[in-house]
């Protein structure tokens, strides 16, 4: 949708945001040099930016980068193998959702962060904790939305597309997938949510040897808060890109394309 925008509105859009992190970079620095805190529990930004440039350059940042968005990325992907047709079937089958609604009603309100004791238990540590983690926490928005988008598609569209004499393939590409789209879409990026925040909390009890979540837990532990906000850097920069460069193309491929947004507004 940012793309959609004027060049003179996207200039002030990106001017708005670079204001608002600016100001909030100001006050932090400013509450970092009152003595109100000791340095080393506040660090200035200087000091945070070298800390980051650092870890950088030795590759250690780069390495527990790669192992979070290795967790993410596999446990994220399952939910969407599993969360998307199936929310589908629920959309497209009374049987489906009566039985896997219940089963969403009563799981979804559970923490994943919860599950982490027990699935150690299970599986004792290491990746698979992390994954299983991620795994739930996106499952239930996915499924939850395509749910929800099959469900409002246009009941003309459907009886027009089998008066045209669609079969249930056709349909289903040419009309259902189209119109549930922006639900997906959505769905997709409240899965991300969920399931990056529960990866970074997963890393921290689970006490793998690698990963963002880990370096957090780690630094709090010898108080070395410099390392604990870059992490925390990285974490916000690697989200945003999936947010704006990811999501945002998947969007433009699919539900601008299939004047998706045209139909909301109409």
């Amino acid at each position: 949708m940012i793309s959609s925008l004027p060049v003179s509105e996207r200039t002030r859009s990106i001017l708005r945001g670079a204001i608002a992190i600016l100001a909030v970079l100001a006050c932090y620095e400013a509450t970092a040099r009152s003595g109100y805190f000791a340095p080393a529990l506040l660090p200035p930004l200087g000091k945070v930016a070298q800390t980051l440039w650092t870890l950088t350059l030795d590759g250690t940042l780069l390495h527990h980068s790669a192992m979070t968005l290795y967790r993410m990325l596999c446990g994220f992907g399952l939910a969407v193998v599993v969360g998307i047709p199936l929310g589908i079937m629920m959309g497209r089958f009374r049987p489906v959702e009566n039985f896997f609604m219940p089963l969403a009603s009563a799981f979804m309100p559970i923490p994943s962060l919860a599950w982490v004791p027990v699935f150690i238990l299970w599986f004792g540590l290491g990746n698979t904790v992390s994954i299983l983690i991620v795994f739930y926490a996106a499952l239930f928005p996915m499924m939850l939305n395509a749910w929800s988008g099959v469900r409002s598609v246009n009941q003309l569209w459907l009886r027009a597309a089998g008066a045209m004499g669609a079969n249930e393939h056709a349909m289903f590409w040419k009309v259902i997938l189209p119109g549930a789209s922006p639900f997906i879409i959505t769905g997709l990026r409240q899965a991300f949510l969920r399931a990056w925040i529960a990866v970074v909390g997963a890393e921290m009890l689970a006490s793998s040897d690698w990963g963002l979540g880990w370096v957090i837990y780690d630094a709090k532990e010898f108080l070395n808060a410099s390392v604990m906000l870059a992490a925390l850097v990285v974490i916000g920069f690697l989200g945003f890109v999936f947010e704006r460069l990811v999501f945002g193309s998947i969007e433009r491929a699919t539900v601008q394309r299939w004047g998706m947004v045209r139909a909301a507004k109409a």
